[in-house]
């Protein structure tokens, strides 16, 4: 039976690799690369970077394929995702029904391929048409990043964690000591009416490019907006998440 791994390659720091990660690449007869544009061709290049520095032989074993561009106009939140994840399910079936019987491939996860990453749930719509195994390799996490980088535990003392998009807190607010934010293109914290809370923001977390601001959130609020435009113009992307914090330890 064909073989597939989902490999988490952490936020970008090539040394994020773990030992079963790059076993499980060298292990594999071939290592799949998205693409997602000019615009994302960094994303790209840390692979290929992860490529060449930890596979032993890599002539002929890479496959780089184009991800599908996701359609939002008239389309609810919920469709457009649908049917992109339908289109890349399509790209896939065709990479893993090219394999050969027995044959062995890898797909590269940003970050963890259990966290705000379709790839798994996906590969669970191929196996409708082709049959394979699946082994999951866990990565270092952006929230795992964005601790280490600011030097801070992610959870208070006997307090609960929330982790929620930026489209979420927008609607919901602030429902936690220590809320987590991902996928916010709406800089979702400047509606947040507590500006006594605390934010620890990150951006490009792991690679050279790292931004990290933190502080009273009232405080450093504008800051961020504002390096945030900077970093994303400069790049043509941004990759960045952030900690709310409310309360301390041992605080009632």
């Amino acid at each position: 039976m064909k073989h597939i791994y989902a490999i988490g390659i952490g936020t970008g720091n090539l040394e994020h690799m773990t030992i079963q990660a790059i076993n499980a690449m060298n292990g594999a007869d071939l290592v799949f690369i998205p693409t997602k544009g000019a615009q994302k061709e960094e994303l790209a290049d840390v692979r290929r970077a992860i490529c060449e520095r930890y596979l032993k032989q890599a002539d002929g074993k890479i496959i780089e394929f184009a991800v599908p561009l996701r359609e939002t106009k008239e389309r609810s939140y919920g469709q457009s995702v649908d049917e992109w994840h339908a289109a890349i399910a399509a790209t896939y079936r065709r990479l893993i029904s090219d394999l050969p019987e027995n044959g062995t491939a890898a797909f590269l996860v940003w970050g963890d391929p259990s966290l705000y990453d379709s790839t798994l749930r996906i590969l669970e719509r191929v196996r409708d048409k082709v049959e394979f195994d699946l082994t999951v390799i866990p990565g270092i996490t952006s929230i795992q990043a964005l601790a280490a980088s600011h030097r801070i535990p992610i959870s208070l003392v006997g307090k609960s964690v929330e982790i929620t998009t930026g489209r979420r807190l927008a609607e919901e607010g602030l429902k936690t000591e220590s809320t987590v934010v991902m996928l916010d293109g709406i800089q979702a914290f400047t509606k947040i009416d507590d500006p006594d809370a605390e934010i620890f923001w990150g951006a490009y977390l792991g690679t050279q490019d790292e931004i990290i601001r933190a502080g009273r959130l009232g405080d450093v609020a504008d800051d961020i907006v504002r390096t945030r435009a900077e970093a994303r113009e400069r790049h043509g992307w941004i990759m960045d998440i952030y900690l709310l914090r409310k309360g301390r330890d041992f605080q009632d």
